[in-house]
């Protein structure tokens, strides 16, 4: 997987909570609609929905749209554990998102639904947020496949520190359902072999 953003979102600011990425701008609160929802769309219009109110917030400016790369401050995606917050940055449109630090569910959470997130000391996070204010269009590239972070503009071109099994299942594209489903000849031999009168599993999406 190479994820090159074209247009990449500057994201200043530090202890991005997981519910302040998804709230329902109706009522401004945490537990809304947007959380009672079973699929993974329709989850744009609440991202960062209380900030997004101000005209001025960078994913309201025009320059910025499309873009697919998020760069965010320290301690992003704090507080409790919602997958709703990560399907809500990837209906934006967003693949990646780098920072200096995770929250430990919240990038759970991302790995498990296919969105890679990129830990990057704070300077060079500093250089892309420079980079991209200076330039909208900068390009920042995360390949997976070579494991590098590569921002031209910004002067940066480093290794990416990830383990080997999430980086498989990131170039994969597989979650823990297609992880399953992966050994569904054995399930299904399994489910056969048991009496009629147990419950049965049934293979599918």
């Amino acid at each position: 997987m190479i994820a090159t953003g074209d247009n990449v979102v500057n994201g200043y600011g530090f202890q991005v909570a997981s519910d302040a990425a998804i709230k329902d701008k109706a009522t401004n609160a945490a537990l809304s609609d947007y959380l009672k929802r079973v699929t993974r769309s329709g989850f744009a219009d609440g991202l960062f929905s209380a900030w997004r109110e101000d005209p001025d917030f960078v994913l309201n400016r025009s320059q910025y749209a499309g873009a697919t790369v998020l760069v965010a401050g320290q301690d992003f995606g704090v507080g409790s554990s919602r997958e709703h917050a990560v399907w809500a940055l990837q209906d934006f449109g967003f693949r990646v998102v780098i920072s200096p630090r995770f929250a430990d569910i919240f990038r759970t959470n991302a790995a498990k639904c296919g969105l890679v997130t990129i830990d990057a000391d704070l300077e060079v996070v500093t250089a892309l947020w420079q980079s991209c204010e200076a330039d909208p269009v900068s390009t920042v590239t995360v390949d997976l496949l070579q494991r590098r972070l590569s921002a031209p503009s910004a002067g940066v071109d480093q290794r990416i520190q990830m383990d080997d099994y999430l980086r498989w299942r990131l170039t994969e594209g597989l979650d823990d359902i297609d992880l399953t489903l992966r050994h569904g000849e054995s399930i299904r031999a399994y489910e056969e072999s048991r009496p009629e009168f147990l419950p049965r599993t049934l293979t599918g999406r």
